[in-house]
């Protein structure tokens, strides 16, 4: 289940540990948002929009011995797929940042917005306990196997003028304009998302792989990192709130990624 915002997790960071070569990051699931930073957010904020929902319920049990490492906290407390130095991933484009201060739309979310401060204790406090975590869950499973991919999960809503124009395609596969993982493997998951029926497939769109991306995929040393990016129409019975998972959708969508992980967990793309 997503993380009840108003229930206090025991860690920044859940790591559910396998032994297969493929670790799940879902950085943005989570809703914790502490007592004092809600506080500070505006009705706007409070909303909680920009929520990849369900997509930890979407990815459950697809593929036995994979690891999640899934952070608790909402992206509005700070965001674990932007650079910590905030840095910006889309020079030029509309984008939200390492503590973002509009939402999606380009709203304000913020009674009052953080200081550099703030922004460093939140960095230490929560960006930093996750990446931890997956750095040392790759090194984990990249020492077993020799080779480790980081599979990055992600969802978004399908229309959102102020980050891009148009109907965002189901599948957005990031990487990194083929940087961050072999391009066998990109190849073998773009394959699958173009031969399921009734779906759009792009490879590196307007999402071509955030931080996480592109600080862990390093393919010359053995771990490989893809983000999917999947508009939320896929898998929710409305982008609006309730935000409410679809069962049906959410289960035809499944099957497509139980292939995907299971493809890239056999490691035959490695040739």
């Amino acid at each position: 289940m997503t993380q009840d915002s108003q229930a206090v997790p025991a860690s920044p960071v859940t790591v559910e540990r396998g032994d297969s070569p493929v670790v799940l990051g879902l950085p943005h699931s989570g809703t914790f948002v502490p007592a004092d930073i809600r506080a500070k957010l505006n009705a706007r904020g409070l909303v909680l929009s920009d929520t990849d929902w369900h997509v930890d319920t979407l990815y459950a049990g697809l593929l036995p011995g994979s690891t999640t490492v899934a952070a608790t906290f909402h992206r509005y407390v700070i965001d674990a797929n932007r650079p910590p130095d905030g840095a910006s991933l889309y020079p030029g484009q509309n984008t939200t940042g390492l503590v973002p201060l509009t939402d999606f739309d380009g709203d304000n979310i913020w009674l009052e917005a953080p200081d550099a401060a703030e922004i460093e204790r939140r960095r230490l406090a929560f960006h930093a306990p996750y990446h931890a975590a997956l750095e040392a869950e790759l090194r984990r499973v990249h020492a077993i196997h020799g080779f480790a991919v980081l599979y990055d999960c992600h969802s978004i809503r399908s229309n959102i003028p102020f980050l891009f124009e148009g109907t965002l395609p189901d599948f957005n596969i990031g990487t990194v304009e083929g940087s961050s993982c072999a391009p066998a493997m990109a190849e073998a998951v773009a394959n699958i998302c173009r031969e399921a029926e009734g779906y759009c497939t792009v490879v590196n769109g307007r999402f071509k792989g955030g931080w996480t991306t592109r600080h862990y995929g390093r393919p010359e040393e053995g771990f490989h990192a893809i983000q999917m990016e999947l508009a939320q129409s896929t898998h929710l019975a409305t982008e609006l709130p309730p935000y409410a998972y679809d069962e049906a959708r959410a289960g035809r969508l499944r099957h497509i990624l139980k292939t995907i992980l299971e493809t890239i967990a056999s490691g035959s793309w490695r040739g």
